[in-house]
């Protein structure tokens, strides 16, 4: 391994870098996380989307704050930041893929997700990790609307209040096919709960392509005054796939321009969970396919962008990855 100092993903000369770059763990399972992490330094990234896993940072084994203190040991000396993530598929429930949920009919179902995330929030400070990643989930059958919205709000509530005192952004992403899957879902949410300040928003750009009524740079534009955490991958219209870099049709040099423009200095994390058995051919793709992108990107405006209105609600499509 290289030193730290030169490992913090600097651009091909000549290129303005106001962005970080990061890759997240589950997309590298087949990997131990020490393994990843040095990887991923080795490679340019600054920071990691770090989902809390079984085979990573395994949030219901013993001894969590010290395993905690060692990964953020571990992180501060390769260079590293990060986010923490809750998109494990199995982690509470080995026969229900994102179960139980936040939305769960059962209580205490709905209850053991909310512990988990609140032990992440505890994570996140443990590693000065810039947010912490949720979702919804998706709509129960047999649930209307208003309850599964009354369900997220109460859930969301003691989660709230951690992430609060923990000085740690709570950042809930829009997903196909869940309860919460547009960015007109998080603002009907923010107006609901009263716009509590911890609440932030996790923008996966390959969603936007997917679903969005705005093209994916717009959605940047319009959601920046929210973004806490943000997911990049490449996607098609319609279908909700993540794919690597030039397998989908986003222009990501547009993208990656908005991005930049809206002073964002949190992680853009690289988003590719189903894609674990190339995960070091692909981190390494990755990261110079978007110094590529965004090459030329003028310096962001320090003035900063007037927050736009909430755009109307749109019906929730799509699948769940």
């Amino acid at each position: 391994m290289t030193g730290g100092a030169d490992r913090r993903g600097t651009p091909p000369s000549g290129a303005v870098a106001p962005l970080r770059f990061g890759y997240g763990t589950n997309g590298l399972t087949d990997l131990r996380l020490d393994d990843a992490l040095g990887l991923l330094a080795d490679l340019g990234y600054v920071g990691v989307g770090l989902t809390l896993d079984h085979m990573h940072l395994d949030p219901l084994a013993p001894d969590l704050a010290t395993r905690s203190r060692r990964v953020a040991r571990g992180l501060e000396r390769l260079g590293l930041t990060a986010t923490i993530e809750t998109g494990a598929r199995y982690v509470l429930d080995p026969r229900r893929k994102h179960g139980p949920s936040l939305l769960d009919p059962d209580p205490d179902a709905r209850a053991a997700r909310v512990r988990l995330l609140i032990r992440a929030v505890q994570v996140a400070a443990d590693l000065g990790a810039h947010a912490v990643h949720c979702f919804s989930g998706i709509t129960p059958e047999g649930t209307t609307d208003d309850t599964a919205w009354q369900r997220l709000a109460e859930a969301l509530g003691p989660v709230l209040d951690a992430a609060s005192g923990a000085a740690v952004p709570l950042a809930i992403e829009p997903e196909p096919g869940h309860l919460l899957s547009t960015l007109a879902d998080f603002h009907h949410l923010r107006h609901e709960l009263g716009d509590p300040e911890p609440l932030g928003l996790t923008l996966d750009i390959g969603h936007c392509q997917c679903l969005e009524p705005l093209p994916p740079a717009d959605c940047i534009r319009a959601a920046a005054p929210w973004l806490r955490h943000v997911q990049i991958e490449d996607m098609r219209r319609g279908v909700h796939e993540h794919l690597p870099f030039g397998d989908g049709e986003i222009d990501f040099p547009p993208v990656l321009e908005a991005l930049a423009a809206t002073g964002y200095q949190g992680l853009t994390v690289v988003e590719l969970p189903r894609h674990s058995h190339t995960g070091p051919q692909l981190a390494s793709h990755s990261i110079e396919f978007l110094h590529r992108a965004a090459e030329g990107i003028r310096a962001p405006d320090r003035k900063g962008t007037p927050p736009p209105s909430a755009p109307a609600r749109t019906p929730a499509r799509g699948g769940t990855p």
